[in-house]
């Protein structure tokens, strides 16, 4: 591995597909290319928004906000059986390869949410560590447009950053990566090391992976999935209906790309094939970007500006 030092990774983006809808067969992808990931010496191996077992297509295709309709309701039915619930221990076997390996694993699920009466599911990213920790479960704070139909709103628990060699290791899903909030609650932890993930589309990457390695001198790594209409299983429920839906074989183009700290690409955006990209982050890139402009350090004011946030892990029930 390159963390010997600490100052240089080895970061892996995996841009795969999901068998669609299906937790085990897309769990057992997920572990190879996390295994790919690990024989290739790397420390960190990211998967898109909701890449386990996949971001909810269908709706924005097949008219999802229509009220009481058998399709929705049978292809949602099918979502919440294929949810990932970490209580369970759904996740054993991406922690027992990031412990063999001590790989670090950003990964985007759909969780249920067992404290809060389990039957709604969350856009989470979750960060299992070298030792096989599950060490947090980030729930997408507000679901985007059509998302609403299939996930619930998340909380503050997740906003959290981690220790990776030198680096400082935070992450969003999708489209809060445009919310100053969450960024600046990521970088006042020191965050240098920033993971993106994506369902997949270059039109959502290329602009703001840039955008913000220029803004918090930091690298950013943006992962996304991939959906090609052969990843839709045969027992997918109204396949037909839904592959017609689309119109063109690839529903999900990718996009995963990594920007430097000073907004230069390390990997320009990667579309239209499943592949694992693997390039090497150094530390000391991020110490000389931020001579100029550390924005939580000396170009910020905390006597003006000041931001409080709730990490409490929202539920029903209080004790």
């Amino acid at each position: 591995m390159a963390m010997e030092n600490g100052n240089r990774l080895n970061v892996a983006l995996a841009q795969i597909a999901p068998v669609w809808l299906d937790r085990d067969q897309t769990l057992a992808k997920v572990c190879d290319y996390c295994q790919q990931a690990a024989d290739q010496k790397c420390d960190l191996v990211a998967f898109g928004e909701t890449l386990l077992p996949g971001y909810p297509f269908w709706l924005s295709s097949t008219h999802g906000s229509k009220f009481d309709c058998d399709l929705q309701k049978d292809i949602h039915a099918r979502y919440l059986a294929s949810a990932i619930n970490i209580a369970r221990g759904d996740l054993d076997p991406v922690c027992e390869i990031a412990k063999a390996n001590k790989l670090g694993i950003m990964l985007g699920c759909y969780e249920l949410g067992t404290n809060r009466g389990g039957h709604t599911g969350y856009c989470s990213l979750v960060y299992i560590d070298g030792d096989g920790i599950v060490q947090s479960v980030h729930r997408k704070l507000v679901p985007t447009f059509e998302e609403r139909l299939a996930w619930g709103n998340g909380d503050g628990n997740g906003l959290q950053t981690f220790p990776l060699g030198n680096f400082t290791l935070g992450g969003l899903n999708c489209w809060e990566n445009w919310l100053p909030l969450p960024r600046a609650t990521l970088h006042a932890q020191g965050e240098d090391l920033h993971v993106a993930v994506w369902p997949g589309a270059k039109r959502n990457t290329i602009d703001i992976t840039r955008f913000v390695a220029m803004e918090s001198r930091s690298y950013v790594v943006s992962v996304s999935g991939l959906l090609r209409k052969s990843d839709i299983p045969d027992d997918f429920p109204h396949r037909e209906h839904v592959l017609q839906s689309f119109e063109n074989e690839i529903i999900s183009n990718g996009g995963s790309c990594v920007a430097d700290p000073d907004g230069n690409w390390l990997v320009e955006p990667v579309c239209d094939q499943e592949k694992l990209i693997v390039v090497e982050v150094d530390h000391e890139k991020v110490l000389r970007s931020r001579q100029n402009l550390d924005i939580s350090g000396h170009y910020s004011r905390p006597d003006v500006f000041q931001l409080a946030v709730n990490r409490d892990r929202q539920q029903i029930l209080k004790d």
